[in-house]
């Protein structure tokens, strides 16, 4: 009914090392974003970490408008994190058919 159990350990042993590797790769990546036409540039890792922040010298004195840029960039940054682990696990698990239809 289940088959070969060893193999089937085999295969899940493979997918959490899969798993790892990916997580490492993701964690790695690092994405930017700009906003105000530059203005504002954000850098995130891919645990949705903000790793570098440049803010140009003329919004020093604007702070509505610094923070309203700083959201949309950090927000914009972080859909892209999203998205990127989105891809990548579908990417994983492309091959795999929980159902065992063809």
């Amino acid at each position: 009914m289940f088959g070969n159990l060893g193999d089937m350990s085999k295969m899940l042993e493979g997918m959490q090392e899969n798993a790892s590797k990916l997580q490492a790769e993701l964690e790695s990546k690092t994405f930017s974003v700009k906003s105000g036409g530059g203005l504002v540039e954000v850098s995130i890792n891919g645990k949705g970490e903000v790793i570098d922040l440049i803010i140009d010298d003329s919004l020093l004195s604007d702070k509505a408008s610094l923070q309203i840029l700083l959201m949309g960039a950090i927000n914009d940054a972080n859909k892209m994190v999203q998205q990127n682990q989105q891809n990548s696990a579908m990417g994983m698990l492309g091959g795999i058919n929980p159902f065992g239809n063809k």
